[in-house]
């Protein structure tokens, strides 16, 4: 059972149903039941807050959910990633859909320290994702994986060797600490895809965001870039 080795982490603010339908999806995975979530919580808004309650009413039964204090992205994962005392930490957006029902299954049998895996999302920006697809291959010839936060399924133990995600940043903060895993112990596990929003390329637009993971490349070993917004959040 995926309950004895894996632990699954997710930051969340005024997500609204989104995060009741990521995890009516978890609770649809192959022996997935009673396995633990937490849930990091930044919300301030009726309706969201309404929906997470309504979350953790409706699925109590199928996995252990239990709801912390979040903040920021970096913040929340760390928050979370500290009460873990399985093998393995999954960390998931909120707006993250798992449609294939034996993904984790299928992949608790892998033996990496870090896992991702390609996303789709509406039709008119999955071109967005190939890209992503392209940089992440890339990346890894460079020595330097990069795992969107989205979905990051880590080996606890190779995650703390990394320094985990750390509370002062503010941006790319999956990509600060991803990139020092060594890319022979990363893979990128080939599925169907996992299905997330496009908000962000939407909101900030396509070139922008594609500057800003040139500029994470290059300031990958400058601490003090990540502790930045950059804009990402306004």
């Amino acid at each position: 059972m995926l309950k004895d080795i894996l632990t699954i982490v997710i930051p969340c603010k005024n997500e609204g149903i989104n995060i009741y339908d990521c995890l009516g999806l978890i609770c649809m995975q192959k022996n997935i039941s009673s396995t633990r979530i937490i849930i990091a919580d930044n919300s301030d808004e009726e309706e969201s807050m309404w929906w997470l309650w309504r979350t953790e009413m409706d699925f109590k039964y199928s996995v252990n959910i239990e709801i912390i204090k979040g903040g920021y992205p970096a913040k929340a994962r760390l928050e979370g990633s500290k009460l873990v005392t399985t093998p393995y930490i999954l960390f998931l957006d909120a707006d993250i859909m798992l449609k294939q029902r034996d993904l984790l299954e299928k992949i608790a049998q892998e033996s990496k320290d870090l896992i991702t895996v390609p996303f789709v999302t509406e039709k008119k920006w999955n071109w967005i994702f190939r890209l992503f697809d392209l940089f992440q291959f890339l990346s890894i010839k460079l020595g330097t994986p990069f795992a969107v936060g989205g979905f990051q399924y880590w080996n606890t133990k190779a995650y703390w060797e990394c320094g985990g995600y750390k509370a002062e940043e503010l941006f790319a903060e999956d990509y600060s600490v991803s990139h020092l895993v060594d890319s022979k112990k990363f893979k990128i596990h080939k599925t169907e895809g996992v299905y997330t929003s496009a908000r962000r390329f939407k909101n900030k637009g396509v070139f922008y965001m594609v500057w800003l993971m040139i500029k994470c490349y290059v300031n990958r070993n400058n601490p003090e870039f990540f502790k930045q917004h950059h804009n990402y959040w306004s």
